[in-house]
């Protein structure tokens, strides 16, 4: 998923390709979900003939700036949003993109930008692509004091807290630290794997309970905050040239038992593990990042080898749950932390589950005294026979039913008034 350092990127590319540019035309294809409030045809006509000066980013929404009176375009990219310019690859999260085609107009495309500069004549075609449809297109009039930028909390570069408030805000909440970092009410832009990077140099446990951190590791988290967005978009968002030490560049061997790359500061290889937190799969380095007393997950709770596979496939290829939200017409970020407080590693007990525990709880139930109790007899002993031989004894005797009903029992047929006569007149 695209989060705070490709956010800047593709705010970049569209600063070098349109700023000072006339958008000449524009091709929308419908989508009744991407477009929110609005319509394709409506987006269209509202930012036709106007100028493109600009374009800035708060969290993980960015907005384009127009020229003239009229809404501008404020776009979130979900999980496998991207810009491509004509002619050039697209931008990718973390593929290479080296295999991808650059037929045009590109696929899963939701608008095409023709940009004009009128002075030199030359024109540049801009297009935004959403595969899953996760993504977010909106007209607002005016993008910072709107939703949803105005219901995001502070961005680690643009409005990064004094340590006092940021202290503050950690200690008030009892989830996850990973769970209050991925709340985007907290802090905008920081996604999952930032969360993870974030946590990992400040040698923080993803399940380590906000309330319970001390000063210096709240110190640390602060500092890695904005430190690891810094320094990710220092580099364009490029993960071939993230520092070497960064967890971001080794939790890629999952699910293909592959030797961990990542050293410790003693030299020794690190152990990169994964749970899940926030809904979310986490990398944490067991070595460095050790949950307190009192909060490691219990043994029970180990997930079987099929989750993790499946986890394995979200690291690299999305989310689930974001999945689930696109069916719901829902935003890619994470819902409110509410629902998570308090309880956010202990999965819920889903009804099934429920009703399975109640049907052996249950009882059966004894007929008063003077009553016939051969039917209580009978389910008794069904209760405390194996399910399977039950099974068994049922299907033998359906068979032995089908069988009796099958068999035809010839009945001698009646003689007739004729054949008597023939009979006795031989």
């Amino acid at each position: 998923m695209p989060e705070l350092p490709e956010v800047e990127r593709a705010v970049l590319l569209i600063r070098s390709v349109g700023a000072g540019k006339i958008i000449e035309a524009i091709e929308t294809n419908e989508d009744t979900i991407v477009y929110s409030g609005t319509t394709h045809a409506e987006f269209a006509s509202e930012i036709k003939g106007r100028k493109l000066t600009g374009a800035q980013r708060y969290g993980k929404v960015f907005y384009l700036e127009l020229e003239g009176k009229g809404r501008v375009p404020v776009l979130h990219f979900g999980m496998t949003g991207m810009l491509q310019v004509r002619g050039q690859l697209p931008m990718f999260y973390k593929s290479s993109g080296k295999s991808a085609a650059q037929a045009w107009p590109p696929r899963y495309m939701k608008f095409i930008l023709h940009l004009v500069d009128k002075s030199t004549g030359e024109k540049t075609e801009l297009a935004y692509m959403d595969a899953r449809r996760l993504g977010r297109i909106r007209l607002c009039a005016s993008p910072p004091d709107e939703p949803p930028i105005s219901e995001l909390g502070f961005d680690p570069i643009l409005s990064m807290p004094p340590i006092e408030e940021f202290s503050a805000l950690v200690l008030k909440r009892t989830c996850p630290i990973k769970a209050l970092l991925l709340d985007q009410s907290f802090s905008a832009g920081v996604g999952n794997w930032v969360a993870d990077e974030i946590l990992y140099n400040a040698r923080i446990h993803p399940e380590h309970r906000c309330h319970t951190l001390n000063e210096e590791q709240l110190q640390e988290l602060h500092h890695q905050t904005r430190q690891i967005c810094v320094t990710a978009v220092s580099v364009n968002a490029d993960s071939s040239k993230f520092p070497e030490s960064w967890l971001m560049v080794h939790r890629w061997g999952k699910g293909k038992k592959a030797k961990s790359t990542l050293l410790l500061p003693s030299g020794e290889p690190a152990t990169i593990k994964w749970i899940t937190v926030g809904g979310r799969t986490s990398a944490y380095v067991a070595e460095l990042q050790k949950p307190p007393p009192g909060q490691i997950r219990k043994q029970g709770s180990k997930r079987s080898k099929r989750n993790r596979d499946e986890d394995s496939d979200e690291d690299n290829e999305g989310v689930e749950k974001e999945e689930e939200a696109a069916d719901k017409g829902a935003e890619s970020d994470l819902a409110d932390l509410s629902d998570l407080e308090g309880n956010c590693s202990r999965p819920r007990r889903s009804s099934k589950s429920k009703r399975k525990v109640q049907h052996k709880r249950a009882k059966v139930e004894v007929l008063s005294e003077g009553e016939d109790k051969g039917p209580s007899v009978k389910h008794e002993a069904e209760r405390k026979t194996p399910r399977k031989a039950r099974a068994s004894t049922r299907k033998s005797a359906t068979l032995s039913a089908d069988a009796k009903s099958s068999t035809v029992v010839e009945k001698p047929k009646p003689q007739t008034r004729g054949t008597s006569k023939r009979k006795g007149s031989t």
